[in-house]
């Protein structure tokens, strides 16, 4: 081989050295849209994880509101109960003191307040009544026991109802046993007679 055919030679590419670089720029090509179908799998991959991040997160957020909200209202009934506990702890004691006051009003109903002798068992029985209901009250007892006031029925059971020109229709006429209430809270109704309107 002469040197010129040598120059030329080393001039143009083998059929082999330009069939190299295109298989290269193949792989090449191959690869790069290997990794582009990767990279779009791989980003469709991170947003259906975030998708799932989220609704976890949500519904996470969710219960703890739900528990929230339980925890609050467990509280609230919690201190209703135990105010209410609190308010009406007596409500059995009171109504086995109601006897006792019963006979007390009894015994002043029925003593000889004229009779001189008899004034200072009326006094003592007067103030052992007042000291009693003095006691009741501080925890909360009142009394239900006037008379011309708007009958009631949350306070007042009628035993009878009486023609009347002295008190109003529908009116307390006349009180045969009183009634009590704890903290507005009705624990005996007092027994009435109610006004009606002369026919």
């Amino acid at each position: 081989m002469s040197n010129e055919e040598q120059k030329q030679s080393n001039d143009q590419p083998s059929a082999e050295s330009v069939a190299e670089p295109r298989e290269l720029d193949g792989v090449e090509q191959t690869e790069s849209v290997g990794a582009t179908g990767g990279s779009d799998s791989r980003d469709e991959r991170i947003a259906s994880l975030e998708a799932q991040l989220q609704e976890a997160e949500t519904r996470e957020r969710e219960h703890l509101l739900r528990a929230k909200a339980d925890m609050e209202n467990l509280r609230r009934r919690t201190e209703q109960d135990v105010e209410k506990a609190h308010k009406f702890a007596l409500e059995k004691f009171v109504n086995e003191l109601l006897p006792v006051l019963d006979s007390l009003d009894r015994a002043l109903e029925v003593a000889d307040k004229g009779n001189a002798d008899m004034s200072a068992m009326v006094e003592g029985i007067e103030l052992t009544r007042k000291s009693m209901l003095d006691v009741v009250r501080k925890f909360g007892v009142e009394v239900v026991g006037d008379v011309n006031v708007p009958f009631n029925p949350d306070v007042h059971q009628a035993i009878a109802m009486v023609e009347s020109d002295e008190v109003s229709p529908n009116h307390v006429l006349m009180v045969m046993q009183k009634g009590y209430t704890l903290n507005g809270r009705t624990i005996r109704a007092a027994m009435v007679s109610v006004a009606k309107a002369k026919a």
